[in-house]
């Protein structure tokens, strides 16, 4: 019995920690593919490209600010996880399959929300799955992708938006060069400080935050 209880924890602890290490591995695509993180990332990059400022902000500044404006988006969410899933599994009340499943409730139901129904659609015909009666038939394998193509479309939509304001500032300082005779002047060394100062007077990264934050809801 002392050997079978020995060799039983010597090879359940290690089983425990490859599952955890891969558990640790798999959470930073989790939270690019099922929170928001993608969508506010690319407007940032729009709001960037838009300015025409290169590498301002730097990369690892984007990357932060979309990290934390994820973690604000998606914390009644991971609230609702933490009640459901975490608390019960800490005392013991469930275990780790049904706090598995009872914590992929509620991001299914965020991902659902911000999920078209024409994306969901397109991901159930390449499944080859029967047609879903209610949420609860869709697999999350197949609502992934559709959350994330959904994502994009948003992401792109709202970036189009961002660049409208800033291509009429190009278009207008082009057109007064060229009206100058100054063709051999490059137009984004001129519209790139008027651009900076319209940004900063209506508080743009403001804005910018306020209708990422919008869009989710």
């Amino acid at each position: 019995m002392i050997v079978s209880a020995a060799q039983t924890v010597s090879v359940s602890s290690p089983v425990q920690i490859m599952l955890l290490l891969g558990l640790l591995a798999v959470l930073p695509s989790m939270l690019l593919v099922m929170t928001g993180f993608t969508r506010i990332l690319i407007v940032l990059g729009f709001v960037r490209n838009a300015l025409g400022t290169q590498q301002i902000p730097p990369n690892q500044v984007l990357v932060g600010i979309a990290l934390f404006l994820s973690l604000f988006v998606m914390a009644p969410t991971f609230h609702k996880v933490d009640r459901a899933a975490i608390e019960p599994y800490r005392h013991h009340q469930i275990d780790a399959h049904a706090a598995l499943v009872r914590g992929l409730e509620p991001i299914r139901t965020f991902m659902f929300k911000q999920t078209r129904d024409k994306d969901l659609a397109l991901f159930v015909k390449l499944s080859h799955s029967k047609r879903p009666q209610t949420r609860a038939d869709v697999s999350t394998h197949v609502l992934i992708p559709a959350f994330i193509v959904s994502e994009l479309t948003t992401a792109f939509e709202i970036g189009f938006l961002i660049y409208l304001p800033f291509l009429i500032i190009d278009m207008i300082v082009s057109s007064t060069l060229m009206s100058m005779g100054m063709m051999m002047l490059p137009p984004a060394l001129i519209s790139l400080p008027f651009k900076i100062l319209l940004f900063v007077l209506v508080n743009g990264w403001a804005l910018v935050a306020q209708s990422l934050m919008a869009s989710f809801h």
